[in-house]
């Protein structure tokens, strides 16, 4: 008999499993990968530290955060500083000074807040989709340049038909700042993501190739608490219908030179070039390394067995997620958490507290 199954060994599930573990309770994780860490899941090739997933950034401006995740690794001094290649032309990202002076050759904010200012009265009315919206806060050349073809690759559909919701704000920056984020911490932990999985699951029991929902009454009849942190929709045998998600493609490759772009991470925001962005991984850790692994991502419509990455939060999706949230709430005996659970893109620092929240709530429980 387990306390708690864990399905998933993610971020949020380990640390579930972690924190259990630590007031005496006995866990049993399920994970229907090969492998533990989910997305964060990083393995080592030619010396270096791949994000088999997908580029993942630790940052957070919340000081108990980073100190709750330094405890498992040593960060690095990684500052994010995207680029972004439009038609064979680099500019800084987020949108900034350097990338304003290249654009259009003015060195003072004045000079470029009156660009952006002018091209924005294009939208007069409240805006009616993300191209109009976008253009009212960046203004044509921006959008055109940075934001139309990657928006489009990324989400497999033009922007006058995506809804405007999606970008709500785009970060506009009047200083010479390449730090894509402002949170006072950040970096990459030296050695990999899976390390830090590897410790908070040290003496816990973990099944890999073990998927919950193949004999979920098995599972259920030897724990006492199920914590799922898989596709909501999935757990419910999709009885509202599936969920909308976008998925991503990896293309990985080894070259034998020892640099490939020059920085982690190249968006490409033309739509003739058909992937979205290209990292150069060894970049994360300031790799010194004779030989290279880059990633090529190509962003997919989700279908049934890919792996879904980001959902699509329209209102449709929306309240599909709604009637199946409620047939979550009314399960006591589960927990659901995490992105697949909860329907939202998280970042990691946001997994982390939810997960501790959850730990809280149910310790809270306990005590009742």
């Amino acid at each position: 008999m387990y306390d708690y199954i864990i399905v998933g060994s993610g971020l949020y599930g380990a640390i579930f499993a972690y924190e259990m573990k630590k007031i005496g309770k006995k866990c049993l994780v399920l994970e229907k990968r090969g492998h533990i860490a989910g997305n964060i899941y990083t393995e080592e090739v030619e010396g270096i530290n791949v994000h088999k997933y997908g580029a993942h950034i630790f940052h957070t401006s919340v000081k108990e955060t980073w100190e709750y995740i330094s405890q498992f690794a040593e960060f690095n001094s990684f500052i994010n500083s995207p680029l972004a290649n439009y038609q064979g032309t680099l500019y800084n990202l987020p949108f900034n000074m350097n990338t304003f002076y290249k654009m259009w050759g003015k060195a003072t904010p004045a000079e470029v807040d009156a660009i952006i200012s002018e091209q924005r009265k294009e939208i007069k009315d409240e805006p009616k989709n993300l191209e109009e919206q976008a253009i009212s806060l960046v203004g044509r050349d921006v959008y055109e340049r940075l934001i139309k073809g990657y928006t489009q690759k990324q989400w497999g559909r033009p922007c006058d038909e995506l809804p405007a919701f999606i970008i709500r704000r785009l970060p506009v920056r009047y200083t010479y700042d390449n730090n894509y984020f402002s949170d006072r911490y950040q970096g990459i932990p030296i050695g990999g993501y899976t390390k830090i999985i590897s410790k908070m699951l040290d003496g816990i029991d973990v099944k890999l190739g073990t998927d919950y929902l193949d004999n979920r009454e098995k599972w259920n009849q030897i724990g006492r608490k199920i914590v799922y942190t898989g596709a909501i929709d999935a757990y419910f045998d999709y009885c509202y219908g599936p969920l909308a998600y976008r998925s991503v493609r990896f293309e990985t490759e080894i070259l034998n030179i020892p640099n490939y772009q020059g920085n982690a991470v190249i968006n490409y925001t033309d739509e003739i070039v058909p992937y979205t962005r290209i990292i150069e991984h060894k970049h994360f850790e300031f790799g010194t390394q004779p030989s290279t692994v880059i990633s090529r991502e190509y962003s997919e419509e989700w279908q049934p067995g890919m792996e879904p990455y980001y959902p699509v939060n329209d209102a449709k999706n929306d309240e599909i997620y709604k009637k199946y949230k409620a047939l979550a709430d009314a399960l006591p005996d589960t927990i659901f958490g995490g992105r697949l659970a909860d329907y939202k893109y998280y970042d990691m620092d946001k997994i982390i507290e939810l997960a501790l929240k959850h730990v809280n709530e149910e310790q809270v429980r306990k005590l009742e």
